[in-house]
């Protein structure tokens, strides 16, 4: 099974999901790992009925960080903001897969904290505030 999951990891990776940039984003933000140097963006946009209508990602890392965001955005396209604002960390291992080690704990949930700060409208310096807080 996880040789089914790591194929799946090595596609979103090499196959991304909804990856670039957006014109004009309501929402957006920008993060990167410094221990291993990945990178994310999130532009999402929202309308007035706060159901997301177009996301993208940009960036580079790792095949999981890179994964990682690619299966997110497909978790949160078409969705209410309110309902996906409630995604956690283990939503995000779910999709993943297999069992992610403390090493590569930060470059999987890097995606995840990106859309959050995004759709909370954070600040990276109030993201740190909150990080222990918030259900990654």
């Amino acid at each position: 099974m996880d040789d089914f999951y790591r194929e799946n990891i090595l596609e979103h990776y090499r196959n991304p999901s909804f990856k670039g940039t957006l014109p004009k984003p309501t929402h957006s933000h920008q993060e990167s790992n410094p221990v291993c140097g990945d990178q994310i963006r999130i532009d999402l946009r929202v309308n007035e009925d706060d159901i997301i209508e177009e996301v993208a990602f940009s960036g580079h890392g790792c095949a999981i960080s890179q994964a990682s965001a690619s299966m997110l955005m497909e978790m949160i396209q078409g969705k209410p903001l309110s309902e996906v604002k409630k995604l956690s960390k283990e939503d995000i291992l779910a999709a993943l897969g297999i069992e992610i080690g403390p090493v590569r704990m930060k470059c999987a949930l890097l995606a995840l904290k990106v859309f959050k700060a995004c759709a909370y409208n954070l600040s990276a310096a109030e993201l740190e505030e909150i990080e222990d807080e918030v259900n990654w």
